[in-house]
């Protein structure tokens, strides 16, 4: 499948979340302080990412997060709200780059690229045999 068919360059997403206590570094790695961690904002970005181009692909296909290049620019405590803004810059056949960034109610405190690859869930799931019917 080439994604040069079905995306196109600017196809923009973005998501909130309020600052929780379990978002929080500190939440995740004791003695650490308690401001939005590193791994949940790129979370975000990935799923701005992800929704920005999900209504262009065909019934079974998903983007899956490949590569990350991010700076974690400045803290934010609970209770701020974050959008992560995800924008596609760059397409090949199978790969879609965006720009991601992320800001909270005073200023930008993430940003960087993001590199998402589109696969077919059954396929994918064949490969690795995952069968989500299993019983857990």
């Amino acid at each position: 499948m080439d994604a040069r068919e079905l995306l196109k360059l600017d196809m923009t997403a973005e998501t909130t979340v309020v600052v929780r206590p379990e978002l929080t570094v500190g939440h995740l790695v004791p003695g650490m302080p308690r401001v939005y961690a590193t791994p949940m904002m790129i979370l975000h970005m990935e799923i701005a990412a992800g929704a920005a181009i999900s209504a262009a692909l065909p019934k079974g296909f998903v983007s899956v997060g490949m590569e990350v290049n991010v700076r974690h620019l400045a803290a934010t405590p609970i209770g701020q709200t974050v959008r992560a803004i995800a924008r596609v810059i760059e397409l090949d056949s199978k790969h879609i780059l965006f720009a991601v960034e992320a800001w909270n109610e005073e200023r930008k405190i993430g940003e960087g690229t993001h590199r998402r690859g589109i696969v077919n869930v059954a396929e994918f799931e064949k490969r690795f045999g995952v069968n989500e019917n299993a019983a857990a």
